[in-house]
């Protein structure tokens, strides 16, 4: 395509005819007003800034892995994404490399009537400009959509180096120019390591990180880092995401409950917390903990923290 508006044009024929255009029948607010109203909280999450997109998030987010990665329940997924959107989560991050784009699939068609209710962020794991091209096209035609919120390099130092985002034709150019384009609203990067996602926000001005935090600091590299990438990030007006609160459930199994590491990792500084769900009855536990969350102290961090890393 030569400009934004053919893309979008194209995507949005396309889309028409394969799915259709529906109506938002029972969701939007009046679905959230009862869900809200049959919670035990009782109410909305809290927000926060998403660093300087200007997408206030909630604190609580629905990250599309476990569940809603499987292509074989479809329908589960389906109604785990409709009931996060009635309960005020409004940031969804998924990536084509999730389920081999079931994820997307699965999300596309959860949103597609309800595209404005929800800040969506998806990755390119080819780390090239014509590859992300290609990536970009499909992860649009399975969200339904023809606009993507937030954009992200997935995994710097494990699917490709900051270094090649920096040559000639890479996905950075590819970003930039789906950006000029329309075709997405805000640049990010992902990953595990405090260090390589600091240099990353400091040689380029991403708008929002992706970054591992858990009580056990398992699949968090360079730890010694966090400090100095939580600076950056507040210097550069940077929203941080935080992911693997868990560890996929492994840190339940020693012992700890999600009562106690979703606060873990909600305080720290970071505008949400992403967790893939694998039932309904997880994701509204999830809510209420995010609803009711108050921050803890350096001595409760310390405590938690000794659990799981025993």
């Amino acid at each position: 395509m030569s400009n934004g508006c053919d893309r979008r044009t194209f995507l949005k024929k396309s889309l028409a005819t394969t799915a259709g255009i529906g109506l938002v029948g029972t969701t939007g607010i009046f679905a959230k007003t009862k869900a809200w109203a049959t919670e035990p909280a009782n109410g909305p999450m809290p927000v926060r800034p998403l660093g300087k997109t200007g997408h206030q998030v909630s604190i609580f987010s629905l990250g599309g892995e476990t569940t809603i990665e499987m292509a074989d329940r479809h329908d589960e997924a389906v109604e785990i994404i409709n009931r996060a959107l009635d309960l005020g989560v409004n940031y969804i991050d998924t990536a084509a490399w999730y389920g081999n784009g079931a994820s997307e699939l699965n999300i596309g068609a959860a949103i597609k009537d309800r595209r404005d209710e929800v800040f969506l962020a998806t990755k390119s794991h080819d780390y090239t400009y014509d590859g992300t091209m290609r990536l970009v096209d499909q992860s649009l035609h399975r969200l339904q959509t023809d606009y993507i919120d937030l954009y992200q390099h997935h995994f710097v130092g494990h699917f490709g180096q900051l270094e090649d985002l920096q040559k000639e034709n890479s996905a950075r150019q590819a970003f930039e120019r789906l950006k000029d384009e329309g075709v997405i609203g805000n640049i990010g990067v992902t990953g595990h390591s405090s260090r390589i996602l600091s240099d990353a926000l400091q040689d380029y001005p991403y708008d929002c990180a992706l970054i591992t935090i858990n009580a056990a600091q398992v699949v968090m590299d360079d730890t010694d880092q966090l400090d100095r990438f939580f600076e950056i990030a507040k210097e550069k007006e940077v929203g941080v995401i935080a992911m693997k609160v868990a560890n996929r459930g492994r840190l339940l199994e020693k012992g700890l409950s999600i009562r106690q590491l979703l606060p873990y990792t909600m305080s720290y500084p970071v505008s949400t917390t992403i967790m893939g769900i694998s039932a309904i009855p997880h994701l509204e536990e999830d809510v209420r903990i995010a609803s009711s969350f108050e921050q803890l102290s350096e001595e409760e961090m310390a405590e938690i923290r000794a659990v799981a890393q025993g």
